[in-house]
């Protein structure tokens, strides 16, 4: 994983949450927060929380007296998923938030009966140590819950984005969608390293979806805009964001048609008990 693939800084918090998330994470987001409050926790711990995509669809499904914390390596994400916490909903002092790296929580040991992450372990470093972390601070028999992405090839606008962006940049393609969002998906690798990492109990399940954009411009800006995938572009042209998010959404437009356009999208769903 390239150094930039870290980075949401600058205005990418703000575009993810505004274009990204309602186009590819919001129904996945729901779907793990349902199997989390089937849980019946006590106390929830969300890592690579983002800006709060999960976070909002926890608190509106699990019990007023049940704990939550909230982490995200990334300060500038955290705040942006603070302010539209604030904004939509009213939970006192039921959320703490933390800017914590999952790799390196700064919890006690068997301190949460739920550990829930979503689209955040392609990001991990090291993800036995990433999963050992879960493990360590998650109550005997308690579960870690979280979601991958598939291949590029099963997430239809990623994939014509990438290609859209190959044409652009022949000689040295943008390659963070392939790299790392859809780098994660081989099931067994993942089977493996929670395994590693302590966990006794691992099932997957598959999830196909359709994401839906009001243009194929505004699917051009959550991803050329909207994630790291815009440091790499800015690093082969200054000055070009625009130009490319411009191919990008002509690309769009010529496979999924003009107006709103849907694509396929698919993901691993990963429960691994203690």
């Amino acid at each position: 994983m390239a150094e930039t693939d870290k980075l949401f800084t600058g205005s990418i918090p703000e575009v993810y949450d505004h274009f990204l998330v309602p186009l590819i994470f919001e129904s996945y987001a729901n779907d793990l927060a349902e199997r989390v409050a089937r849980l019946k926790p006590q106390a929830v711990l969300e890592t690579a929380a983002g800006t709060g995509v999960l976070t909002r669809a926890l608190v509106s499904r699990l019990a007023s007296d049940r704990s939550l914390t909230v982490t995200d390596l990334n300060q500038p994400m955290l705040d942006r998923a603070m302010a539209r916490h604030a904004a939509v909903l009213s939970s006192g002092d039921r959320i703490e938030w933390r800017q914590a790296d999952a790799l390196a929580l700064p919890f006690g040991d068997e301190a949460f009966d739920v550990v829930a992450c979503q689209f955040g372990a392609m990001f991990f470093l090291d993800k036995v140590n990433g999963y050992r972390e879960a493990h360590r601070v998650l109550k005997p028999a308690g579960c870690f819950l979280f979601n991958v992405w598939d291949e590029i090839a099963a997430n239809e606008f990623a994939h014509t984005v990438t290609e859209a962006l190959a044409v652009l940049f022949p000689r040295d393609p943008p390659l963070f969608m392939a790299r790392t969002p859809h780098g994660y998906h081989d099931l067994g690798i993942i089977h493996d390293a929670l395994r590693a990492a302590g966990f006794t109990s691992v099932t997957a399940e598959t999830l196909r979806g359709i994401s839906k954009a009001a243009s194929a411009r505004d699917a051009a800006i959550a991803y050329c805009q909207g994630t790291p995938l815009r440091n790499e572009i800015e690093a082969r042209d200054a000055a070009g964001l625009e130009d490319a998010t411009q191919r990008v959404a002509e690309a769009l437009a010529q496979r999924f048609g003009n107006g709103p356009i849907e694509g396929r999208i698919r993901a691993h769903v990963i429960t691994a008990t203690r």
